[in-house]
């Protein structure tokens, strides 16, 4: 039996059906994937992938439904990913490549040189992503790298969604005058 709605599967879950959590979890872990990425490090990602899972799991009592399962699960995956990196004391080190890699390769079909010059310009980039707060790196990722509407980003930073917005812009302000400081690489209008 297929069950296709998240609030279902929470629903057997909470019944014990553990196949159904199986479900969502498989429904869900890319995108918990790319979330916990972009903030902590390669060799980190999958243990705070599980480890945000795991919380889902003893947390699924508590979520009401009022919000897209999703939501609530990339909360969890958002403040998961926070604490360990604020535990650390260091920065994410996931490279963008993955973000532009099948964009470049479609739009960009250049010789040995040309593919080094982006991968190059993708780790410059990340660096600099680096370089913004946590919150403003958060609102940036779940924006423009995930393409979160900013009412699910509300839900999942705990935020009014005026502050979200208001963020966002500063966020991408920041990141436009981090990218303008290396004018090589960026060569932006002021």
């Amino acid at each position: 039996m297929v069950i296709s709605s998240d609030a279902l599967l929470v629903r057997a879950t909470l019944e014990g059906d553990l196949h159904a959590f199986e479900q969502l979890v498989e429904r869900h872990r890319d995108v918990v994937f790319r979330v916990v990425a972009r903030f902590v490090r390669d060799d980190e990602a999958e243990d705070v992938t599980q480890d945000t899972f795991l919380r889902a799991f003893h947390r699924l009592d508590r979520f009401r439904g009022d919000a897209p399962f999703r939501s609530w699960l990339l909360r969890i995956a958002h403040n998961t990913a926070v604490t360990s990196v604020t535990r650390s004391g260091r920065v994410a080190t996931h490279p963008l490549e993955a973000i532009g890699e099948d964009l470049a390769g479609s739009v960009h079909r250049g010789g040995p040189a040309e593919h080094l010059e982006q991968r190059e310009r993708r780790a410059r980039l990340d660096t600099k992503l680096k370089g913004l707060s946590l919150g403003h790196r958060t609102v940036l990722v779940l924006r423009d790298i995930e393409g979160l509407p900013y009412s699910e980003i509300a839900r999942i930073t705990d935020a009014p969604l005026g502050s979200v917005k208001a963020r966002v812009h500063r966020a991408r302000e920041e990141f436009i005058e981090l990218l303008r400081t290396n004018t090589y690489d960026w060569e932006l209008p002021r």
